[in-house]
């Protein structure tokens, strides 16, 4: 299960949240097809049923992101949910179809309700985000799911995102968080800017704790 979080202030450690409550059975969900609500975690994510955790965890890697920021004082996941779909930032389908994030709406949400200074970013450069980063913004990136196989080629881009942290060490790469991180080295996985590029769709949104 998800472990303790940080304070909310830019210069402490980012936690490491998944949008499955179970960290050790995020990869038998996105990997094997196990069902989620056999996750014997689902209510600690906020959720009001297995069905209701079930149906949406999948979709939840931004507000996952979002958890991340925000650190100890962070509502649940599905609190974080709630609030984002009463901004339009998830909508529903008549048929039952899920979609989102949208980020107009989800900036507007994170800049009101929880007073981080957000900026949407919908064609953001890779060579652009070390400046963010440098600047004390975390990186909410759109990026390939199978970011979490850097070592394979990369099947597209976008479709989920990621939270980057901070540069590398050596300054030449990213340190991010994944929400559907199936180990400790891809929840908390650091990959070179050019490596990170194969994956990235060129958009995301940049949010910082106000001072």
């Amino acid at each position: 299960m998800n472990g303790p979080s940080r304070p909310a202030c830019p210069t402490c450690p980012v936690p490491v949240h998944t949008q499955f409550a179970s960290f050790e059975l995020v990869g038998p969900i996105v990997e094997n097809g196990l069902d989620p609500a056999t996750d014997p975690a689902w209510a600690d994510s906020g959720a009001k049923s297995p069905a209701e955790y079930a149906r949406w965890a999948g979709h939840l890697c931004g507000v996952t992101c979002l958890r991340m920021a925000l650190g100890a004082d962070a509502p649940s996941l599905f609190a974080l949910r709630d609030g984002a779909l009463g901004y339009g930032a998830y909508t529903e389908d008549t048929d039952g179809s899920i979609r989102g994030l949208v980020y107009a709406p989800f900036v507007a949400y994170v800049r009101e309700r929880h007073g981080l200074d957000a900026t949407v970013h919908r064609h953001l450069a890779p060579q652009e985000i070390p400046a963010l980063l440098d600047e004390g913004r975390s990186v909410m990136a759109s990026v390939h799911y199978a970011i979490r196989h850097p070592r394979r080629p990369a099947p597209g881009r976008g479709g989920h995102l990621v939270l980057l942290t901070s540069r590398t060490a050596d300054g030449t790469g990213v340190h991010f968080h994944n929400p559907s991180g199936t180990t400790a080295a891809t929840r908390s996985a650091e990959l070179p800017l050019a490596e990170f590029e194969r994956f990235f769709a060129g958009r995301g949104v940049s949010m910082r704790v106000r001072g």
